[in-house]
């Protein structure tokens, strides 16, 4: 491979790791999916590529519409809940993120509703929303008519606009509000719970089966406040001192884009915690805690000054 070849991947390498993200909602199929189609750069009669970013475009796409279709059947077998893999923000792997448009296809909210469409729907979707693709084009990588293309398209923004929901909230305002609801869950404080949460308020959690979280939804403003009360509290005190982990710190960060919450053990990442808020209020929270879906966003955490924690203090001192 000559070096001018070698150079057109790596250039296009960040797009399609950025596309390749929003259709898996893994960093790290994602970083698989990059590394498969740079094997098959690698192996293509280039002389018959006439754009390289289009070609590798379309094999990253194909790839990754093959991991989903095979994802689904694994994802039956999930222990728990699923989530998507948080990642912190900005990255420059992952895009631009100056628009509403294409912060909103990072946010945790949006790639859950993107499960819910077919695979071919997500990527034009995906290709026409977060990267401003032409039908003409998604067509072409889809290998579909144009025609195809836009119904693929109506479908999915038909399914995602009954149920997205706008984030509300300056990332001021959101710290704001994070804050708040630390402080409340910090200090066992049910009734200030209650008044940041909507009154239809939702928890997820992902432990992969590893870590002792919610298997399900949590529903309703009186239950998800007791759940993280008791989360902050007493009962994930105990099993943290059963791990021999002691000083807890917790931050708020940017993940998927929005302000999100970081919690650690010792050196230990804990979870990661994304936030819907709604006109001031928390409407929903989706934390991750399986251990292997931490470890992309905790590499990018290793890397970065994350300030001041919100919150810290030492298990033994409890």
């Amino acid at each position: 491979m000559s070096a001018v070849e070698l150079e057109a991947f790596t250039s296009a390498r960040p797009r399609l790791f950025a596309i390749a993200y929003r259709l898996l909602g893994s960093a790290g199929e994602a970083e698989d999916a990059v590394q498969d189609a740079f094997v098959r750069w690698q192996a293509a009669d280039r002389e018959r590529v006439r754009e390289p970013v289009a070609w590798l475009t379309k094999v990253l796409t194909n790839l990754c519409l093959n991991r989903l279709t095979s994802a689904r059947a694994r994802r039956e077998q999930y222990v728990g809940q699923w989530l998507p893999e948080p990642v912190l923000t900005p990255d420059d792997r992952l895009g631009p993120l100056e628009t509403v448009e294409q912060r909103e296809s990072m946010s945790l909210a949006f790639l859950v509703l993107l499960e819910r469409l077919t695979p071919p729907e997500r990527a034009a979707f995906v290709l026409r929303e977060a990267f401003g693709y032409g039908h003409r084009e998604i067509a072409g990588i889809l290998d579909v008519t144009e025609a195809g293309s836009q119904q693929l398209y109506h479908r999915a923004k038909g399914h995602v606009e009954r149920e997205r929901s706008r984030f509300s909230a300056t990332d001021a305002q959101a710290r704001r509000i994070l804050e708040r609801f630390l402080a409340a869950a910090s200090g066992g404080d049910l009734a200030a719970l209650e008044e940041i949460l909507v009154a239809d308020a939702a928890a997820w959690a992902d432990g992969g089966g590893q870590i002792g979280v919610a298997r399900h939804p949590i529903l309703g403003v009186a239950k998800v406040a007791r759940y993280f009360a008791n989360w902050f509290g007493n009962v994930n005190m105990e099993r943290l001192r059963r791990l021999n982990l002691d000083h807890i710190k917790v931050y708020i960060v940017e993940a998927n884009g929005r302000p999100a919450v970081v919690a650690y053990a010792d050196d230990r990442l804990l979870a990661v915690m994304g936030f819907d808020l709604v006109d001031g209020r928390v409407g929903a929270v989706r934390t991750m805690a399986n251990p292997e879906k931490l470890r992309f966003i905790g590499d990018q955490l290793d890397g970065r000054d994350r300030g001041e924690p919100l919150l810290a203090f030492s298990i033994a001192e409890l």
